[in-house]
């Protein structure tokens, strides 16, 4: 079949960002946000633990980034000690109980959004209250605070108290985000307030003016003073908890004090799948992380790589592994349903000079998530329901009280010796098979990080197509067209058609930290670097 090639002529071909590989015997924090990276660094400059410094970094990209998370949205995170253990924390997020599956009725066509589900009446399980899932992200960061935490926790949430009073400063990068979903944004009032100033989306001044432009958010601002002063439980049994289900109950949505405290983040050892000397860790249930390792699995099974570099032979066997992963994910993984490998957004990876190793995916599920601000708190919500099938009757079709089947993959890989690699990305669907081929990269062909990073890689989240990176070779291209559907697109920002990948790895006391070579963003940043060098 005809390889389709959507790839624009007006873009130059040096479109990569020149990245290197970033080193240190110190900490290093990587994020899809420098700022929020920098934030992160301090914080182990201060005396804190990696754990520390991903806490602030999370808060701190909530409010940087807010159209990838924030506060009310969910995630995930692996923590590997300096021993060997790796725990796994799972704050993904649930249904209301009071939710009504009838009020999700099916009506012609697919949605345009991350999934491709049957279209639900009004964009119900997408956009706006119905949308919203429990917000389990601050239950998450609490409970790793109280295991491995070292500083206040005060000290970790106010600094993006600041940003969010002062305002993150509007560049071409947050007008592209906020004019992407323009449509959904300014559905919601308190929503299109903050991001739509005018009606419009917010522009930045032409540096002659000496001039920036911000998004300040004054209520968001007071809601993260009070987390910091009043610690979690304000958001889960106070007041703060209380405003925000009533402005979600007001908006026509289920959320109540009641799954709010019922909420509890998952803390256990980390799942564990053997990988030709290497040992991947995971989340065990109801994210990505199973689906990787079950990639990982088959590819191992049916493929034995003898090139010194991925070929042909090596991408054709990936793509049939991750077909076999889909296959079982879509039919078989659901709340109540088998969670594990059958008998396996934005992302931070930071790593300490002690050694120990976070990776942190969190999310609110579409580009904005639900689009609906709560107006006393500030907060935007997630859209968690859209991880749930519309269509009754499947293992993980909508209903109260249940867990999402959610795709963020944070991932641990050790060995052989003392390897250690913490990786995972931001891209719905498409962050399982980058960041399955970047560990195979790793593990297969003995590349370093940024090398494993940067590939050519594949992306397989909408099965049967295969969406091929231009970068590819010929041959390589030609014969994934032959067996699915291909489509040949530039690994870019805007649209990302590809994962944004992060990871941080610990190699004989030495740390190394590299992000996406494609985000204008992103950063690796060390103990000690400064903001602007």
């Amino acid at each position: 079949m005809p390889v389709v090639d959507i790839r624009s002529p007006n873009l130059s071909r040096s479109i990569e960002f020149r990245r290197k590989l970033t080193r240190s015997e110190g900490g290093i924090v990587v994020a899809q946000n420098r700022l929020a990276a920098h934030i992160g660094t301090e914080v182990l400059r201060a005396g804190g633990t990696a754990v520390d410094a991903a806490l602030a970094a999370s808060f701190a990209i909530g409010v940087l980034e807010p159209w990838m998370s924030g506060i009310g949205g969910v995630g995930a995170m692996l923590v590997r000690s300096p021993d060997g253990a790796v725990i796994a924390i799972d704050a993904g997020a649930r249904s209301p109980r009071g939710l009504d599956p009838a009020e999700f009725p099916l009506v012609e066509g697919r949605d345009g959004d991350l999934f491709g589900w049957p279209n639900v009446l009004e964009d119900r399980n997408v956009t706006g209250a119905r949308s919203v899932g429990v917000p389990g992200l601050v239950a998450g960061l609490a409970a790793a605070h109280r295991r491995f935490g070292r500083m206040p926790w005060r000290d970790l949430v106010l600094p993006a108290a600041t940003i969010a009073a002062e305002g993150p400063i509007v560049d071409h990068h947050t007008m592209l985000w906020i004019a992407q979903e323009m449509s959904r944004i300014r559905r919601d009032p308190a929503c299109r307030d903050r991001f739509l100033p005018g009606g419009l989306p917010p522009s930045a001044p032409a540096a002659v003016s000496g001039k920036v432009a911000r998004l300040p958010t004054p209520a968001l601002a007071e809601t993260l003073r009070l987390l910091a002063e009043a610690g979690p439980d304000a958001f889960y049994r106070g007041d703060l908890g209380r405003a925000l289900a009533e402005d979600v109950r007001t908006a026509g949505g289920w959320l109540s004090m009641e799954d709010l405290a019922a909420f509890t983040a998952v803390v256990e050892p980390a799942a564990t799948e053997p990988y030709r000397g290497h040992s991947l860790h995971f989340v065990p249930a109801l994210n990505g992380g199973v689906t990787v390792a079950m990639m990982m699995r088959e590819y191992a099974h049916a493929f034995t790589p003898t090139a010194s570099a991925p070929d042909r032979a090596s991408f054709l066997a990936a793509a049939e592994a991750m077909a076999k992963a889909w296959t079982y994910r879509f039919e078989k993984l659901g709340d109540g349903a088998e969670r594990t490998l059958p008998s396996c957004t934005t992302h931070l990876s930071v790593v300490d000079r002690d050694g120990t190793c976070v990776a942190l995916t969190q999310t609110l599920l579409s580009a904005f998530g639900s689009a609906m601000v709560s107006p006393r708190t500030g907060i935007l919500l997630n859209n968690g329901i859209n991880w749930f099938d519309p269509r009754p009757g499947r293992v993980n079709s909508i209903a109260p009280d249940k867990k999402a089947l959610a795709n963020y993959s944070p991932m641990v890989m050790t060995g052989p010796g003392d390897d250690v690699v913490a990786i995972g990305g931001s891209g719905g669907r498409k962050i399982l098979p980058a960041v399955f081929q970047a560990l195979s990269f790793i593990a297969d062909s003995d590349w370093p990080l940024d090398a494993a990073i940067a590939a050519p890689r594949i992306d397989s989240s909408a099965p049967p197509t295969i969406v091929a990176d231009a970068r590819l070779p010929a041959d390589v291209v030609a014969a994934l067209g032959e067996r699915w559907p291909t489509v040949l697109a530039e690994r870019i920002g805007h649209p990302a058609h590809f994962t944004n990948l992060g990871a941080v790895r610990r190699r004989g006391g030495v740390n190394e930290g590299f992000v996406e070579p494609y985000h204008a963003w992103a950063d690796a940043v060390a103990e000690g670097d400064a903001l602007f060098a």
